[in-house]
């Protein structure tokens, strides 16, 4: 909190960040923060973050440093809108400096400066927007059998359903894809829960409105990655395709992981 600062004090509150992602939450800014994105790991080579402020993005503006210079990602002007996801290669991906300089204001009303980030290694999501950020898990194409056997290794999430419904977003270029579930095999956090009184489980999948998504019929495997809180579809082959492929590499041990 800037109140918790010295009313005189010039100084740049330091704060190191060691999580590859997470958020800030900074009520009452105050003059300045520097915010350092040093993940502990040493092999790591993140080269790409991504910021999305929150909501009520309130109070400062975000810089990242770069060759001694500031460059603006968010304005306090822009932190409103939904969706709005910044992303910046990494110029040093072991760390990763920004800047939040707290606006003039007149009085001591509330104002919080929030935002999530997240530390990205595939270079292909290197860009200037959310949209292509969401091309590595939304690739628009079936995955080959390479890549459907690892996406059950390596996914955040894991679950066998049927599509519900498709709705589209012209305005920010997205496609949710909502699923009834029958079995949840895997997820990092509770994007898929259950209804209280049906018993259902269910959940939103997002992927890019370029891919087309339409309601099918029959039983698929889901498979992706969450950014900021949220599903993005990659494999999504049906059930029965998937066993198929799965079984004949279990037969001749070439499953990178037990399903």
């Amino acid at each position: 909190s800037g109140l918790s600062w010295e009313p005189r004090s010039r100084a740049v509150e330091q704060v190191h960040l060691r999580c590859t992602e997470g958020s800030l939450e900074w009520m009452y800014p105050a003059r300045a923060l520097r915010v350092v994105l040093e993940p502990n790991l040493s092999s790591a080579q993140h080269t790409t973050v991504c910021i999305k402020p929150a909501s009520d993005f309130q109070g400062a503006s975000i810089y990242v440093e770069h060759a001694g210079q500031l460059h603006l990602v968010v304005s306090e002007a822009e932190g409103a809108q939904p969706h709005h996801v910044s992303c910046f290669s990494a110029h040093t991906p072991q760390r990763v400096a920004l800047f939040l300089q707290a606006s003039p204001q007149r009085d001591i009303s509330r104002r919080t400066a929030s935002f999530q980030y997240e530390l990205l290694s595939n270079q292909g999501a290197a860009g200037t927007d959310f949209k292509k950020m969401a091309v590595v898990e939304a690739m628009c194409r079936p995955c080959d059998n390479v890549e459907l056997l690892m996406a059950i290794c390596s996914s955040d999430f894991v679950v066998k359903g049927s599509i519900r419904n498709v709705s589209h977003d012209s305005e920010n270029h997205m496609s949710q894809v909502d699923v009834s579930i029958q079995k949840v095999y895997r997820q990092k956090n509770r994007i898929f829960q259950q209804d209280e009184a049906s018993g259902e489980w269910r959940g939103p999948i997002r992927t890019l409105l370029q891919c087309k998504v339409k309601k099918g019929g029959g039983d698929f495997l889901f498979t992706g990655n969450e950014h900021f809180g949220e599903a993005w579809l990659g494999c999504a082959p049906r059930f029965k395709d998937f066993m198929v492929v799965y079984q004949a590499a279990r037969e001749r041990g070439a499953n990178p992981c037990e399903f």
